[in-house]
């Protein structure tokens, strides 16, 4: 039978964590828990349910990849020679079936490294914020560049590629699956139901974050993958720049030069959110809403590049984004 354990990662996530646990006990004895300075006692409660728990040095600057890194590390030491780890975030809560599917899948695709599955939002309803980061988990099924942080991968793959890199605040992800790539592995996502996440994203300055996290995020992996072929990552930034620098500069110096009727030209923002909206295939009222976040987001992510471009830890990467703090 495949060995499997489970890594899960966290901070102050208080009853999400708890979801998050009872979802995973059949496999009790091969979970750790990686706590990163939680206040609630999320650590005290982990240990109760008979989770192995591992306190990370918060004096040493925190990120995912060095959370999921220490929780794989102790999973090696406690359950020898397991084969597999499911990756999951404290405020997901696993969907009962599906590590069975996950390991199914890879019992028949051994040249698979890594699956996940459909992520759904617990509470879409409760802001826009939560709404759109469900739109965000709907992606294509099939062979894929990337997971996220919620996936089922092989042990020794991901000891032969040295884990993920721990100098990433974020997109740690796509940056661990292009290395496995590189080895000549697939990544796979499926249309089974994987896990709920719990966003609990209801504050603007909450969306805001996340969206200058995100541009961080672009800007810190191009610096680490300019030499690869990835140039995905360049189009996306050259994006970020032209809506949220690039036009908006150029309309004030059409205003210096031409007048207030330059101004007009910031009409392109509507018409560009209506020509995405019309890819779209929700409701109307929801396309909108998409399309205007995505535009509207440019411009925190430009901050997000401008942090990472200006600073002086490009290779260090010590800077944290907690959103939901």
């Amino acid at each position: 039978m495949t060995t499997q354990g489970v890594v899960v990662i966290g901070r102050n996530e208080g009853e999400r964590l708890v979801r998050c646990l009872d979802s995973l006990r059949a496999l009790a004895g091969s979970i750790v828990y990686v706590d990163s300075g939680s206040t609630d006692g999320s650590a005290e409660m982990s240990r109760a349910r008979g989770v192995e728990v591992v306190a990370l040095d918060m004096s040493v600057p925190f990120t995912a990849a060095r959370a999921r890194n220490a929780g794989l590390h102790r999973l090696l030491e406690i359950v020898p020679g397991v084969e597999r780890v499911q990756f999951v975030d404290g405020d997901c809560e696993v969907i009962d079936g599906w590590l069975a599917t996950a390991n199914a899948f890879l019992d028949r695709h051994a040249d698979v490294a890594c699956v996940c599955g459909r992520l759904r939002e617990r509470f879409p309803e409760r802001s826009v914020y939560n709404r759109l980061c469900d739109f965000e988990w709907d992606r294509d099924t099939g062979e894929t560049d990337a997971c996220g942080g919620i996936a089922m991968m092989r042990t020794s793959v991901l000891v032969d590629v040295a884990g993920f890199r721990e100098d990433m605040v974020a997109g740690e992800e796509p940056e661990l699956c292009q290395r496995i790539r590189g080895k000549g592995w697939k990544v796979w996502r499926l249309p089974d139901a994987m896990a709920w996440h719990d966003a609990a994203m209801l504050h603007f300055g909450q969306w805001w974050k996340r969206s200058k996290r995100a541009g961080f995020s672009y800007a810190q992996r191009i610096w680490l993958l300019r030499s690869s072929t990835e140039s995905g990552l360049a189009r996306q930034a050259f994006r970020t720049w032209m809506w949220a620098a690039a036009i908006p500069l150029l309309i004030l110096s059409g205003a210096m030069i031409f007048g207030p009727r330059a101004f007009l030209l910031v009409l392109v923002y509507p018409l560009q959110v209506v020509r995405i909206a019309s890819t779209m295939q929700q409701s109307w009222p929801i396309r909108f809403e998409r399309a205007f976040f995505l535009m509207l987001g440019k411009f925190p992510e430009l901050l997000g590049q401008l942090q990472f471009w200006l600073g002086h830890n490009k290779r260090r990467g010590a800077t944290t984004f907690d959103y939901k703090s």
